[in-house]
């Protein structure tokens, strides 16, 4: 198989422009994909006492979604089931390390919106299209932007919406 033949999974490379806005927002990734009997949370981020009296620790599940998606771009997704995984999930997380559990705790969702792009494009000619390079986090990207377009990997992303607290 070629790279070009290869699809990438969309999914990862949301995940990828999640934590780079993450970063670029003064966010730490401490973890990706974090996985537990109760599933898998995306994304856990520390934020250093910048705006808020103490660190802060953030839970984020990120949902990409091409269009004509039938669950208002991943919005619908986060069930009271799936927000009950992501709390057990958390618990399991800091039982687990220590050194963050006594820190603040917030679950946020990121809408991420993606569309295959035509490879005679322009974008498409100039975005990465080999996947093994495009989830490589050390290949830059241009800045992130809530509702700005990235093209990226045969792709065009748009961070949709960030939203913070989104569930208990």
């Amino acid at each position: 198989m070629n790279k070009y033949n290869q699809k990438p999974d969309v999914g990862k490379l949301g995940e990828e422009l999640v934590a780079r806005w993450l970063n670029q927002n003064h966010w730490s990734i401490l973890h990706r994909r974090w996985r537990c009997r109760w599933g898998e949370i995306d994304i856990i981020g520390k934020s250093e006492a910048v705006k808020q009296r103490q660190d802060l620790l953030v839970f984020v599940e990120v949902k990409t979604r091409s269009r004509g998606n039938w669950d208002a771009d991943g919005l619908l997704a986060i069930t009271p089931s799936k927000q009950g995984k992501m709390r057990c999930s958390a618990e399991l997380f800091l039982a687990d390390n220590p050194a963050v559990q006594n820190l603040p705790c917030r679950f946020d969702v990121a809408l991420v919106s993606c569309q295959r792009l035509c490879p005679s494009s322009h974008h498409a000619q100039n975005s990465l299209l080999d996947l093994s390079v495009a989830i490589d986090s050390t290949i830059p990207i241009p800045s992130l932007q809530l509702g700005k377009s990235v093209f990226w990997a045969g792709y065009q992303f748009i961070l949709q919406d960030y939203i913070q607290s989104a569930f208990d």
